[in-house]
């Protein structure tokens, strides 16, 4: 038995320590202790033989006790001690009575019963005399005896010999831990002789002990050494650290060092070293040396022991090394140990409940001790972050420099699911490190560094964790709604999802809770969001969504806020929760049929669409295909006629409520027509039969007659065949009967309160919607095919004769009213006709198409003509899901807005109205908005293209709305209109090619759509947001798609379009080597103009595509591959395929920029400018802001002439010119020099030109064009005096004069640009100088006086020209103030306080300097007198009387600086000195 113990104690890492330890002493003694314990077994019975041991403790007062019985005491323990010593020290045979007392000790500690006796603490004897001499508490015999000095060293000698005894021993086989209390004697003595012995003894007994012995003896360390000692072998440790660890003999190093050893080597005892570490007081370096070694072991320690390493290493972290700390912490730490236990249970919870599932017999034992591991594994999880917790709530600098380390990590591959835990964990703990905590999650993600895979794997593997954080999560779900990037909202809302997936009940309420609250609020942004999210939580976790389908009802009482496309989606969830479940669902039913009963009963129009949309997807939800082997289609399957009987309610109900009214039957179309397109393949059609049936015999009657060549009947112009593409089938031809409808329409509007009509209406609005429910029924029926109804695309219209040139004027107001209204009907009928057949791939039909397409632009012209002749005409809607528009669309309505605002603004006189009225209004200052100048370029795009006379862009909601795949048209080549002309009358039936207007009507729609779906990174959102309900009108088939999926879409066109480019490309270069010859001016006019707007609509399209902000999305990144690939294939075929993601940037940067020898407007460059921009950023590389910078620079130095001849002028130019000259400054290399150029060269040119000339140099620089220029270049010299480092006074010399030289540069532009006003003093360039002349004096009082404050002495001269190079220009600013003044422009006199409030601090901040550099006797204050811009004395009454003797005083001084001139604030009198409200002069 003793040898296998033997062997069994001795493992490798204690044989290594043994090695290179000398051989305990001890052992040798423990021996004949053991011999000497059988020879006298019986010698010691009890007390009737007393030797001295047991006399001397009776007479000091200690009754030693056998068996079971405590040892007691019958006195207080210092008087025993007293007593003992005392009797020892006077006994006849001192020294020697005390090797007597201790071989007493010894014999009487043989039995182990007795033994445990000394060990535990004595009893007090209860008698009356003795009753309050005792305390109630006693320490142990042994205790009290090391607590005698003559008796410590032996007793320890004796106890520490006693210790391997019990080696093998079995914890609890004598009831009794006896190393455990042996090595507790040696805590919290008062005092130890040699303390230095006892630890080298109990390290060596460590050495060769069980783990369990070693356990106990290295927890107890820090209660067995002085406080003194600790210091003292902190410091020997040291020592023998910096002599490069050369020492040989074990018995002089000290316990620390063995602990480093046994920390390495001994993986079990970490527990216990790390935790008489983190009680010691150690030095700081020693505690560097030692957090670095259990450092290494984090990443292979037990998991158990993880949370006590955690707590080591951030235990005493100094704010010096917080950071480097921290960051090696987290590159050691790995949750994914922890995570394969929770998968294995995962999987093997997954087949236990497949094998249940087939009514096999399991055994539980692999799944019970699996259980155990996951719960083991979590329960360390949650130890190890609540030791990050407390140290987080307790460290200040842990908590920063945690923050700062997530910070600092640039690579994604970096990011952990740790990240992500701390981020929230200090979110939910610390409330001063919110707001810092919120922006680094927000800027993770911005940077793709935090993506929703991390977080899914966070919430799913580590749910128990995170749930602590529940009201973090929830409070940042909520503020990410808010943020206005896409992939922090897209953060926000997977948070929702994954924490009602993850917790609990009463998290999931919190959850749908906040959901219906974002729903509610207004905003439309997170109405959208909580929609969506709503929206997959019903779709993954129906039945869990279910139990708080109360909270989703309540959403109904908010619907007053919802769109048409929102109220689709509030259908889509309640329906869903509705149907899916047949009892629990049952209620929600009930309700949903009263709602919509209720609505679709109701006259209020708005009321009626939603109850049409939601009647919608209830049939919807109802006529849904089942799989077979879902046991919820076999309840439904034995329920069909419960099912046909709701579908067949719903409808007649929907039919009902509809069929008198027009527009609200053409809803009900669309919407039918967006179920069956949206449930494309899942819809049971057996269940529509009916009402299929019904559309397909109701269509034909309804619109469409047999083609004749005469109709009868009365009508306002004569009915006329037209646009027939089937000329040749002569037999059974068909045209749809719209004219006669539109008659009809008109004459039964004026009579429709006369009659009772009782059958349906039949209406030219329903005709689009009609067609278009009958195609996408007639494909979902035949797989695609719309064979059925193909005679539908080249049958004629019954129109008249549209040749209106010089008619329209001899028509009445009804006829022409009539007319717009035909052309309306005919163009949506033809859009919608593309929009069902854009896909077939018969040649012939596509030849039909583009036909039609060419149809859609003829009639837009005609169409132009008849509105322009049409004032006040309100077109028929086209869109039947949101309100008509309320303003009525007109060519001039936004000309006499901007009048009667201006009026408005001018009589009110407030400081806003003058704001606004002035050219230097805020919002101009920087860079337009992406969305305002696409705007601004579709508008321009119109009025240049030569396109109708009326501007059909405002009659856009009153069109059908186009699909996207309309645009894979765009995959045919295109052809010149000259070519076209040439070709056409031969071969056009058989080869149909796409012409520049079917391009230029395509791109058109195509931006518009781009421009509404794909928000640009610049977006900002809008704090209040104005009216929301017209702003998807004739975009709600393409809400009803992603932004993704749109992008999507637009990347597979990228081909085509890159090949249109270069076709305009070519065509611009041709056109400017052959601009010479030309014959027809006209017709190349208006051909050069339609091509133009399709090269800017070209532009506008790739812009619109490459800033979408959701490229920055991690998710997104393949997509953003995919279409910079296509960009480089144009220049590298075929090797683009495994180039890196910032190779194909560069390609597809340089390929772009070999468009801009062939832009040919103004808008054009600019539009090529921002979409490389939009490129560049991706990331921005040093030459590729050269590049820009050149670009822009050749932009701004082209001249810039129409066809006509003309130069390009106005608001857009100008617009336009404000952003490229700030591309230009933000981007060049130095834009000081930039800026001294224009202003020293462009400037001078255009002041020596004719009145209309411009620069030669600059020739977009005009007189028109000043005011831009000047904008831009004082806000950029502003920017960069801002960007110029402050001084310190630990600069060096080189360095102060580094800055002095940058700001003397920069001054002196200052000076030249206001020194311009003299000449250029129009009002906008008096309120540029007011406003950004105190912008610039406040940064060099900020930045350059503490410069100047350190370098005065060293650098005076400098110093001194840079003030008086400064003074000058405030001198122009204080007669700009005294102008303002005399002519009392509210606009300009608003900035003159601030500014005369900066120039008064100038000029006591000088003052302060010269104090502080001792020279303040330098500085005097002058007189000042008020002038105009010229220099011309301002007269006032004060100054007439004192005379025209008086002379300012401007004489340059000895001193330093000569400062700030200023004149009082009133024009009747002068200031001295700093008094009065105004600034003084100062002098030197």
């Amino acid at each position: 038995m003793i040898s296998k113990r033997k062997s069994w104690k001795v493992d490798a890492s204690e044989e290594s320590c043994k090695t290179d330890l000398p051989t305990c002493p001890v052992f040798s003694e423990t021996k004949k202790s053991r011999i000497s314990d059988k020879e006298n077994a019986s010698a010691f019975c009890g007390l009737e033989n007393e030797g001295v041991f047991e006399e001397l403790l009776r007479t000091s007062g200690i009754v030693l006790k056998a068996g079971e019985g405590q040892n007691e005491i019958a006195v207080d323990q210092i008087t025993f001690q007293k007593k003992l010593c005392l009797a020892l020290e006077k006994h006849p045979t001192y020294p020697a009575v005390v090797k007597q007392f201790i071989s007493g000790l010894e014999s009487h500690i043989k039995d182990r019963n007795q033994f445990k006796n000394c060990l535990l603490p004595c009893t007090p004897v209860r008698t009356e005399s003795s009753r309050n001499l005792v305390h109630s508490y006693c320490e142990s015999l042994i205790k009290l005896l090391l607590g005698i000095k003559i008796l410590q060293p032996a007793v320890i000698t004796l106890l520490l010999e006693k210790i391997p005894e019990f080696f093998f021993d079995i914890v609890g086989t004598f009831g009794t831990n006896f190393p455990r209390l042996i090595v507790n004697q040696f805590k919290w003595l008062d005092r130890l002789l040699d303390s230095q012995d006892l630890v080298k003894k109990l390290m060596q007994m460590v050495s060769v002990s069980p783990v369990p012995i070693q356990h106990d003896i290295i927890t107890s360390l820090p209660e067995i050494l002085e406080d003194s000692q600790q210091s003292e072998v902190a410091r020997e440790l040291r020592k023998q650290l910096i002599t490069a660890n050369e020492l040989r003999n074990i018995g002089r190093v000290t316990r620390m060092l063995q602990m480093s050893c046994l920390l390495k080597q001994g993986r079990r005892l970490t527990v216990p070293i790390l935790d008489a570490l983190s009680r010691l007081d150690l030095d700081a370096d020693l505690v560097a040396e030692v957090r670095q070694s259990a450092m290494t072991i984090v990443p292979s320690v037990k998991l158990e022991d993880l949370p006590v390493v955690v707590k080591f290493i951030l235990q005493n972290v100094k704010a010096a090394d917080a950071v480097e700390v921290i960051s090696d912490l987290r590159k050691s730490l790995d949750l994914s140990s922890c995570v394969l236990p929770l998968q294995i249970h995962s999987s093997q919870k997954k087949i236990k409940s497949q094998v249940q599932a087939r009514a096999f017999p399991v055994d539980n034992g692999c799944f019970d001790s699996s259980l155990s591991q996951v719960t083991t594994s979590q329960n360390c999880v949650k130890l190890l972050f609540d030791v990050i917790k407390l140290a987080v709530r307790f460290q200040k600098d842990v908590s920063e420099a945690w923050i700062k380390a997530i910070e600092n990590s640039t690579s994604v591959s970096d990011h952990k699911v740790l990240d992500l835990i701390v981020l929230l964990l200090i979110h939910s703990t610390n409330t001063r490190n919110r707001k810092q905590t919120e922006k680094v999650l927000r800027s993770k993600i911005r940077l793709g560094c935090m993506p929703e895979q991390l977080m899914q794997n966070a919430f799913q593997n580590h749910s128990t964790v995170i749930k602590d954080f529940f009201p973090s999560i929830l409070a940042l779900a909520q503020a990410f709604l808010h943020s206005a990037h896409p992939a922090v909202v897209s953060f926000g809302s997977c948070m929702y999802k994954q924490a009602f997936a993850a917790f609990d009940s009463y998290c999931q309420q919190e959850v749908v809770t906040a959901l219906v609250t974002h729903v509610c609020s207004g905003s439309e942004t997170e109405l959208d969001i909580s929609l969506d999210v709503l929206t997959d939580l019903v779709v993954l976790h129906t039945s869990l969504l279910m139990r708080y389908a109360t909270f989703v009802k309540t959403i109904l009482d908010s619907t007053q806020k919802l769109n048409p496309c929102q109220i689709r989606k509030l259908f889509y969830i309640l329906s869903t929760l509705a149907f899916s479940q047949k009892q629990e669902g049952s209620y929600i039913q009930d309700d949903m049929h009263m709602v919509i009963r209720k609505w679709l009963s109701s006259t209020v129009p708005n009321h009626k669409q939603m109850g049409i949309i939601g009647a919608v997807s209830m049939i919807g939800s109802v006529a849904l295909k089942r799989n077979e082997g879902d046991a919820a289609s076999l309840e439904r399957a034995e329920l069909n006629s419960e099912s046909d009987g709701q579908l067949s309610t719903l409808l007649d109900l929907v039919s009902f409520c509809c069929e008198q009214t027009p527009e609200v039957l053409a809803l009900y179309y669309d919407e039918f027509a967006s179920l069956i397109e949206k449930q494309k393949g899942k819809l049971d059609l057996q269940l529509l039969d009916g009402f299929g049936k019904s559309l397909v015999e109701d269509f034909p009657s309804d619109f469409v007659v047999d083609l004749s060549p005469t109709v009868h009947g009365s009508f306002l112009f004569p009915v006329k065949s037209l646009y027939n593409l089937d000329e040749d089938q002569s037999q059974e031809a068909i045209a749809i009967n719209l004219l006669p409808l539109v008659s009809q329409s008109e004459l039964g509007r004026v009579t429709a309160g006369a009659s009772n009509q009782s059958k349906r209406a039949v209406s030219p609005m329903c005709l689009s919607p009609s067609f278009r429910l009958l195609r996408l029924y007639t494909a979902e029926q035949n797989s695609g095919s719309l064979e059925e109804i193909d005679a539908l695309l080249g049958c004629p219209l019954y129109l008249t004769d549209l040749e209106v040139e010089g008619k329209l004027e001899s028509l009445s107001k009804q006829e022409r009213e009539f007319l717009c209204s035909l052309l309306f009907y005919a163009l949506n009928w033809f859009r919608e006709v593309v929009n069902a057949f854009c896909q077939q791939q018969d040649a012939e039909m596509k030849g039909k198409v583009l036909t039609r397409l060419q149809n859609i632009t003829e009639l837009q012209n005609v169409l132009g003509k008849c509105l322009a002749a049409t004032p006040g005409y309100v077109p028929p809607p086209a869109t039947f899901d949101s309100e008509a528009p309320e303003a009525v669309p007109s060519i001039n309505a936004a000309g006499p807005a901007r009048k009667r605002s201006g009026r408005k603004k001018k009589a009110d006189g407030s400081k806003a109205g003058s704001a606004d009225r002035s050219q230097a209004d805020d919002s101009s200052e920087g860079n337009q908005p992406d969305t305002e100048l696409s705007e601004l370029d579709k508008a321009a795009t119109d009025r240049e293209a030569g396109n109708p006379l009326a501007q059909l862009q405002s009659y856009r909601p009153y069109f059908r709305e186009l699909d996207l795949e309309v645009f894979t048209v765009l995959h045919c080549g295109l052809l010149t209109k000259s070519v076209l002309d040439t070709e056409m009358h031969t071969e056009a039936r058989e080869v149909v090619q796409l012409g520049p207007a079917e391009l230029c009507f395509l791109l058109d729609d195509l931006c518009w759509k781009l421009e509404h779906v794909l928000p640009s990174g610049s977006t900002r959102r809008v704090p209040f947001p104005k009216e929301r309900g017209n702003k998807d009108i004739g975009f709600s088939h393409l809400c009803q798609r992603s932004p993704k999926e749109v992008a999507m879409c637009v990347v597979d066109l990228l081909k085509p379009l890159c090949k249109h480019m270069e076709n305009m490309h070519n065509y611009f270069q041709a056109s400017v080597q052959n601009q010479g010859a030309e014959d027809e001016p006209g017709v190349t006019i208006q051909e050069h103009q339609l091509m133009s707007s399709c090269y800017q609509l070209l532009l506008l399209t790739f812009r619109s595509l490459f800033a979408w902000n959701g490229f920055s999305q991690h998710e997104n990144t393949d997509l953003l591959r995919s279409a910079l690939q296509v960009l480089a294939d144009r220049l590298k075929p075929g090797e683009t395929e495994f180039l890196l993601l910032e190779e194909l940037i560069s390609e597809s940067f340089q390929y772009l920029l070999n468009f801009q020898q062939s832009v040919p407007s103004f808008h054009c460059a600019y539009i090529l400018t921002q979409l490389l921009i939009a490129i560049a950023e991706k990331p921005m590389s040093g030459w590729k802001k050269e590049k820009l910078a050149s670009l822009a620079k050749q932009f701004l130095c082209q001249s810039w002439v129409k066809p006509s001849g003309d130069r390009e002028k106005g608001s857009q130019f100008n617009s336009a010119l404000h952003t490229l000259l700030c591309v230009y400054l933000e981007h060049t290399d130095n834009i000081l020099k930039a800026i001294e150029e224009i202003s020293s060269v462009g400037v001078p040119e255009l002041m020596n030109s004719a009145k209309d000339g411009c620069s030669s140099t600059y020739p977009t620089l005009s007189r028109q064009t000043f005011p831009v220029f000047f904008r831009v270049m004082m806000a950029q010299l502003e920017s960069s005096a801002k960007s110029i480092p402050a001084g310190k006074p630990s600069d060096s010399s080189e360095v102060q004069l580094e800055k002095l030289l940058r700001w003397n540069i920069t001054v002196r532009n200052f000076h030249i640009l206001i020194n311009l006003v003299k000449v250029f003093d129009s009002r906008p360039v008096l309120n540029i100088c007011l406003k950004y002349g105190r912008l610039f004096v406040e940064a060099f009082l900020k930045l350059a006086m503490p410069l100047l404050d350190h370098s005065f002495k060293k650098h005076t001269d400098d110093v001194q020209s840079l003030l008086k190079t400064l003074q000058l220009s405030t001198r122009q600013l204080h007669h700009m103030c005294g102008h303002s003044k005399i002519h009392q422009d509210i606009g300009l006199t608003n900035h003159v306080p601030l500014l005369k409030k900066s120039l008064e601090q100038f000029v006591y901040r000088v003052k302060a300097m010269l104090a502080f550099n001792h020279c303040q006797e330098a500085f005097w204050v002058g007189i000042l007198k008020n002038r105009d811009l010229q220099g011309e004395e301002i007269l006032t009454q004060g100054s007439e009387e004192r005379g025209s003797d008086e002379e300012d005083s401007e004489d340059s001084a000895e001193g330093p600086a000569e400062e700030e001139p200023s004149g009082s604030d009133t024009d009747d009198s002068e200031q001295r000195g700093g008094a009065g409200p105004g600034p003084s002069a100062a002098r030197p």
